[in-house]
């Protein structure tokens, strides 16, 4: 107890979420604090456990060997300390704070009509900011502090970050109904012959159809590349252009009857789409409520929305 009496223990909060981040600036964003305050405390830790405890390798900072070992016995003394303390609940009724959300187009359209109508009923106090980007960016914005949590499909997901998947998705095409022919859809080589629209954030064989062609040893030709869905299939109307799409896209819109659905030609492997986000989150009641209302949403795959 008398070495408890020299200590501020705010420090254990800052040296708990240095040794998470092992960065500065993130750990200053988890805290909420500014940067020069964090630098200040890091050195206070420092010279209270005589060790450098992140110390600079290659451009980025590494925990020292005594930083190693204080992290499960510090993450474990912090949660009997929290549990003490009784940290309170989340009360979605009367809660007053913003929810920073990263996702794709396509995510935003099946994610966001549900759980915006279940947010404006059960907990009108709550704001949600939408930003966009490639899967790259949605996890650089976790792991900046940038956004609470991201949408989208995360086939590599960096070993820090934690995921739930919240369904299995399949491909659809989409033609001018007078291109194709009266009943069915195309074959391979007719659908290889034929002009395709790619919807996404940046072009290159990064999407799972390309990459099943790829398997095959064949290429398509794309001859437009957009990052809304919104207006794709207005582009096609009309024109010999071939839309392959995520099925739930399609889910809940009115579909110009000029147009006609109809299955791959290929085998294209399903996706799972999933929520992902930081493990500095996990300690958040409001961030947890959150990510069970989508969870929910997304169970019954019949629904527009999810």
């Amino acid at each position: 107890m008398d070495d408890l009496r020299r200590i501020d223990l705010n420090l254990l909060l800052t040296l708990h979420a240095l040794l998470s981040e092992q960065h500065v600036s993130r750990a200053a964003l988890r805290l909420h604090r500014s940067q020069p305050a964090v630098s200040h405390a890091l050195a206070q830790l420092r010279q209270l456990f005589a060790d450098p405890l992140l110390v600079r390798r290659g451009g980025r900072l590494q925990l020292s060997a005594r930083a190693e070992a204080l992290r499960e016995p510090l993450q474990q003394a912090l949660q009997q300390l929290d549990g003490l303390l009784g940290s309170p609940g989340f009360e979605p009724g009367k809660a007053r704070r913003t929810f920073r959300l990263a996702m794709s187009d396509y995510g935003a359209r099946v994610a966001l009509p549900a759980l915006m109508r279940l947010l404006r009923r059960e907990a009108p106090g709550i704001d949600v900011l939408v930003s966009q980007g490639s899967r790259e960016a949605m996890l650089g914005q976790l792991i900046d502090g940038e956004a609470d949590l991201a949408l989208g499909v995360f086939p590599e997901l960096p070993g820090e970050m934690a995921q739930q998947v919240l369904f299995e998705e399949s491909f659809v095409c989409l033609a001018d109904r007078a291109s194709l022919p009266p009943r069915g859809g195309l074959g391979l080589s007719q659908w290889l012959a034929r002009p395709h629209v790619l919807v996404a954030v940046r072009a290159g064989i990064d999407n799972e159809i390309d990459l099943a062609l790829d398997a095959l040893g064949e290429r398509r030709r794309i001859a437009l590349t957009l990052p809304h869905w919104g207006v794709a299939q207005g582009l096609v109307a009309g024109t010999d252009l071939v839309l392959t799409v995520a099925r739930r896209s399609l889910a809940g819109a009115r579909l110009d009857p000029a147009l006609r659905q109809f299955p791959p030609p290929l085998a294209i492997a399903p996706f799972a789409f999933a929520q992902a986000w930081h493990p500095r989150r996990d300690g958040d009641a409001g961030h947890r409520w959150l990510r069970a209302q989508i969870a929910a949403l997304c169970v019954n795959e019949s629904t527009t929305g999810c």
